[in-house]
């Protein structure tokens, strides 16, 4: 079966990632190719480090590959952390710490309107394709719930009343801004370069 290769080392993504693509194609971690090391991010915009990630790992395995960037826009912060998200409290990318500090810039403000906004930049046969997903909502005063990852505990998504952590894989992908960007990604392979399906 053709490969697809994930450009990250976060299995978080990769589960997500193989929930929603695993009927269309073979993903592939960079755990399965033996690449524990860095990816390069220097970039100062998603789309910029999607391509960055995805263009470091095509020309070091030359597989068809993708890599997203995501972030955490907060209206109120200026849209931080925005593409410093993961490292918002440093460079370790502790979870934990980049709550704590969104949530004490935000102490006394009342205006918790976020987005999170996701890019995916794939590349195959040496053309590169972009897309994006976005979903508008809140952040919480508390983090609240046990699942998903990153900022997902303070982050309720519009119309909805619970936070991304206290809903299943499944909830969270039918309107997750990840889930919105792979299903164009989806689309577009289905589409342009269809992959053999697994049996």
């Amino acid at each position: 079966m053709k490969k697809l290769v994930f450009a990250t080392n976060n299995q978080h993504k990769v589960d997500e990632i193989r929930y929603l693509l695993g009927s269309v194609c073979d993903i592939c971690s960079l755990a399965d190719l033996d690449f524990t090391g860095d990816i390069p991010e220097n970039q100062t915009a998603l789309e910029g480090n999607a391509l960055e990630k995805a263009r470091f790992v095509y020309k070091k395995f030359g597989l068809p590959c993708f890599a997203d960037d995501t972030g955490l826009e907060i209206d109120a912060l200026g849209g931080e952390p925005g593409v410093f998200s993961a490292r918002y409290a440093g460079e370790e990318k502790n979870s934990l710490s980049n709550i704590e500090k969104v949530l004490t810039k935000m102490h006394d403000i009342d205006n918790r309107r976020a987005r999170f906004r996701c890019v995916i930049a794939l590349i195959i046969d040496c053309n590169e394709h972009i897309f994006e997903g976005a979903i508008s909502g809140e952040i919480l005063r508390l983090p609240v719930g046990d699942f998903g990852f990153g900022y997902d505990s303070v982050f309720k998504a519009d119309g909805y009343d619970v936070s991304f952590a206290q809903m299943t894989l499944a909830e969270k992908s039918k309107i997750s801004h990840r889930g919105k960007a792979l299903e164009k990604l989806m689309d577009f392979l289905k589409k342009s370069f269809p992959l053999q399906k697994k049996q």
